[in-house]
């Protein structure tokens, strides 16, 4: 079940903030931890893009991050996570190293550059300041989805993309949730219809209780790319308020990867740069290894859920061709 407003800030200590620029077709996503969070992450597309994403693997030294960057803008959206950190040495958080602190903060990019925005800026890209701005405006109060954040500028082989999100609880009272730049080569839907793959894990109508399909047209699972521009992936994250070890994180990132193969159909594509993060927050004991399992489930299933939100609650960029949006076709279903 979902829980709170069905964002990823309903886990305490974790804000979101979102920089969107409509003109540019891009944006930001900081997602800020209030104390240092065990972290990990894995990355399963042929094309990624991230920074600090090196130290997330179990093997090494470092345990904790102080926040996540997802960004759009490709290769040159890598200066928003120099914005983030500004932010918290500003705010004198960090890993202390000697008489200094260095704040720790993993990003991952998607490619949003031949959407129809304007890239002409200048010298310097404005990520950096993007990034910065997405760090002050991070709260734990609910947040817009869709056309917004790093999901701004996404697009998928059917639809116009989004920032999503969703939450859930699992028997034992452990809280999990999930944000994702939904950004694929391949599709969310069967198709162009209504139905997403999400279906089965879909809470309260939150992608417009549209359903399956009374039977499955061989067409619709049949390689669908967006159109020549062979260039995207899907960035995300999910978190949970258990006490987990940097190698259970890692698990549950391996889990959310599966939450995204479920959603989008193909995922993981040679020219997908697919990445997802995990962490814990570390407010509730983990009480025997079935609870952990049943997290790792409910990473799958609240990544998938969190895919189609993002699809679902999209808006067309205000650029010429720009693409068309599920609700454009679909309107909001129940």
């Amino acid at each position: 079940m979902a829980t709170g407003n069905n964002l990823l800030t309903d886990i305490d200590g974790v804000s979101v903030g979102n920089v969107t620029d409509l003109s540019l077709g891009s944006g930001v996503t900081a997602i800020v931890f209030e104390k240092p969070a065990i972290a990990s992450g894995s990355v399963l597309g042929g094309a990624p893009g991230g920074r600090d994403t090196g130290l997330l693997d179990p093997a090494m030294t470092v345990e904790t991050v102080d926040a996540f960057v997802l960004s759009g803008g490709s290769a040159f959206g890598l200066d928003a996570a120099g914005g983030v950190q500004a932010g918290l040495r500003e705010i004198g958080r960090g890993l202390q190293v000697g008489s200094t602190r260095v704040p720790i903060v993993p990003q991952a990019i998607l490619m949003d550059l031949l959407n129809g925005g304007d890239k002409n800026w200048g010298l310097h890209s404005p990520y950096r300041e993007m990034g910065y701005a997405a760090f002050k405006a991070a709260s734990r109060g609910s947040f817009e989805l869709g056309t917004v954040g790093a999901g701004t500028g996404a697009t998928t082989a059917t639809f116009k993309g989004g920032l999503g999100s969703a939450s859930a609880v699992s028997s034992g009272g452990y809280q999990l949730a999930a944000i994702v730049a939904v950004n694929a080569l391949g599709s969310a839907t069967l198709g162009t219809s209504c139905h997403f793959w999400s279906a089965p894990f879909e809470v309260d109508g939150e992608f417009g209780d549209c359903g399956f399909p009374d039977h499955f047209d061989t067409g619709h699972t049949a390689l669908r790319l967006k159109g020549v521009n062979l260039t995207a992936t899907t960035i995300g994250a999910v978190v949970t308020d258990a006490v987990l070890t940097k190698a259970q994180t890692h698990r549950l990132s391996i889990m959310a990867h599966d939450g995204l193969a479920r959603a989008v159909l193909p995922a993981h594509l040679p020219s997908d740069g697919d990445t997802m993060f995990a962490a814990a927050t570390g407010e509730k004991p983990l009480e025997g290894g079935i609870h952990f399992a049943e997290l790792c489930h409910l990473a799958t299933m609240v990544m998938a859920r969190a895919v189609a939100r993002g699809i679902y609650e999209a808006t067309a960029l205000p650029v010429d061709g720009g693409q068309r949006a599920y609700r454009d076709i679909h309107g909001r279903g129940v």
